[in-house]
């Protein structure tokens, strides 16, 4: 059965037009230039008979035949991508793996060594990326930061947030719990802090890395747990991303509200202690985002099964 269809190079076009909503974004992925999109998007139209993007002054979007098209074509360009990949007898052994600051630092790069003397033929890449935190207006939408699954290397992200990222794959790794922790100089200092209600002559120190207020710690809600009345839960530093808030701790400057998972190997050194038995679960998970078309890479199916390996039968819940 033969098909009649635009040269393929069109469909592509459209694609990054239709995810960027901009032909300039497009024309810089794809190293053209905006006037090469716009001709390659006409001629699309012109074969289709219809209009797929509505056009204002300084405003682009889909038409109702453009939303229409544009999860198909995602779709389809995934399946070639998956389809070539089956066939390619030397995978790319590479992997990008892109993670919120604190994640990075402080859970995934002190476990790394383990992955990468499971996987020696890998050469992983770690970055992070506070926008890898979701915000107030973030949108369900795809990640823009993952790059094209035809390259030849392969990216996952992981993300602090909703989960909610239509088009991806997406898979829970963790619901972390928030505890109050500080240096172990504070228990039996001046002042001590042997029972929360000490907390009231102690520095508050708040993480504001998540940008939605509403779904960062609150201490207000710790201490609501803890039954503790009159303290003012507003006062204290605030700290713009979790790797200073704990700095400030591990220095002796207050008390936090810190993910437990990402304190464990400080609890255990004994720089930091966690005196209350009380947690709070996050607002937010973690989860594992990546294309269809490289989910099933080997190479991201081993750090898959490493994640769920490292976080045991904490993975998903």
């Amino acid at each position: 059965m033969g098909y009649r269809l635009p040269p393929l190079s069109t469909f592509r076009t459209f694609e990054a037009a239709a995810r960027h909503l901009s032909f300039k974004m497009a024309a810089e992925e794809l190293h053209v230039t905006p006037a090469a999109v716009s001709q390659q998007i006409k001629a699309l139209e012109t074969y289709l008979g219809l209009p797929l993007f509505v056009r204002r002054p300084n405003v682009l979007r889909l038409s109702e035949d453009g939303l229409a098209m544009y999860p198909k074509i995602r779709d389809g360009l995934d399946s070639f991508a998956a389809g070539v990949e089956a066939t390619r007898h030397k995978r790319a052994q590479a992997l990008n793996v892109v993670a919120p600051p604190a994640f990075a630092t402080r859970w995934l790069v002190p476990r790394l060594a383990r992955f990468a003397a499971a996987h020696p033929e890998v050469a992983i890449r770690i970055s992070s990326n506070p926008d890898n935190i979701d915000g107030p207006s973030s949108q369900p939408n795809p990640p823009k930061s993952l790059i094209d699954p035809r390259s030849e290397t392969s990216e996952v992200e992981i993300r602090y947030g909703s989960g909610l990222y239509p088009g991806y794959q997406v898979e829970m790794m963790l619901i972390p719990d928030y505890v109050l922790v500080c240096s172990p100089r504070l228990i039996d200092g001046e002042p001590p802090l042997h029972a929360p209600q000490d907390l009231a002559r102690h520095v508050l120190i708040h993480d504001e890395s998540v940008p939605a207020i509403d779904k960062r710690p609150n201490w207000g809600e710790w201490l609501r747990l803890a039954g503790v009345t009159g303290i003012d839960s507003e006062r204290g530093p605030r700290f713009s991303n979790s790797i200073l808030a704990l700095e400030a701790v591990l220095e002796g400057q207050g008390v936090a509200l810190a993910l437990k998972q990402q304190i464990e190997s400080d609890v255990a050194a004994g720089r930091l202690v966690t005196p209350f038995p009380i947690s709070m679960p996050s607002a937010y998970a973690y989860f594992l985002v990546m294309s269809k078309a490289v989910a099933a890479q080997p190479v991201v199916l081993a750090f898959r099964q490493w994640l769920r390996a490292e976080l045991g039968p904490n993975y998903g819940h």
